[in-house]
């Protein structure tokens, strides 16, 4: 599970609603400050488990160097609602989500004002773990969509044969437990993260802000997508046919999908490669102001 290490956006930051042509989406909205000269637009799509509160250790420094940086919480993840049915989670239909979402925000007022327009509409992609194979498919569906795809440690196919147990056991546990039973018995196998007091959680800290999360998630937007993770088929070739330029983004350790295989599919895909040293499966939040860095420099170049 990610562990964001705060649940407060900063300043610059807006949480709000981004209505778009599939539904309404929950987002955190970073906007560069007045005078700034706007770069692009960039959507964050989290992964499994996870929310829009992944990338919150990103959203200044992107701010900063000039990038609206929307990070979105998916239909099902946490403050999105979603339906009963895993039927709507099939992989398509969360890219079609993702396009709407870059669709919306090219039409928002925010994504102009103050900045320049051209500028501003700039759309660079980027998806972690599941996030990052959802963000591909969006990408194979409108080739045209983004000027960018960042791939931040998501592999070419199938997670790890150890990762594809486990999505097995949550996916049976949740036909027949309840969300904080599950929450439990996972909180019996692995400690709850260090208290933070700056997670807008109360006196809970990061634990209770992190099972808030959780309770909000869709059990079937789990299952569904934990079933899509051990089962993808490798769509390296189809991506590196298409003229995109691409970042491969990943910790120096990763038990979701094997730091080696991260590199020859950033081979395959003639993309850029950053490895985070100190980092495992999430950059973004273990060494968020080296990733962001790699993030603007290589967003810079195009």
């Amino acid at each position: 599970m990610s562990r964001p290490p705060t649940f407060v956006p900063p300043a610059c930051a807006t949480a709000r609603t981004l209505r778009t042509a599939r539904g309404d989406f929950a987002v955190l909205d970073a906007v560069p400050a007045a005078g700034v000269r706007c770069r692009g637009t960039v959507l964050l799509v989290p992964g499994f488990t996870g929310s829009k509160e992944d990338f919150i250790a990103l959203l200044e420094p992107l701010a900063d160097a000039g990038y609206r940086a929307v990070s979105v919480d998916g239909r099902g993840q946490y403050e999105t609602a979603g339906p009963d049915d895993e039927s709507a989670y099939a992989q398509a239909e969360l890219a079609r989500d993702v396009l709407a979402q870059a669709d919306a925000l090219a039409k928002a007022p925010e994504a102009t004002e103050p900045h320049d327009a051209a500028p501003s509409l700039r759309r660079h992609l980027l998806g972690h773990s599941l996030g990052g194979q959802i963000a591909r498919a969006a990408a194979l569906l409108e080739p045209g969509a983004f000027a960018t795809l960042t791939l931040m440690s998501s592999g070419p196919a199938a997670i790890a044969p150890a990762q594809r147990e486990r999505a097995a056991m949550l996916a049976d546990a949740l036909k027949v437990l309840s969300m904080d039973e599950v929450w439990q018995a996972m909180r019996a196998m692995e400690p709850p993260p260090p208290q933070d007091v700056e997670t807008g959680a109360g006196e809970g800290g990061l634990d209770e802000a992190l099972r808030a999360r959780w309770l909000l998630h869709s059990p079937a937007q789990l299952i569904a997508t934990g079933r899509q993770l051990s089962t993808e088929p490798d769509r390296v070739a189809d991506l590196a046919a298409l003229p995109l330029p691409k970042h491969v983004v990943s910790g120096e350790r990763d038990d979701t999908w094997p730091v080696p295989l991260l590199d020859e599919m950033a081979e395959c895909l003639h993309a850029h490669r950053t490895v985070i040293h100190g980092a495992e499966h999430s950059p973004n939040t273990d060494r968020p102001t080296e990733t962001a860095a790699a993030l603007i420099d290589f967003w810079d170049r195009h």
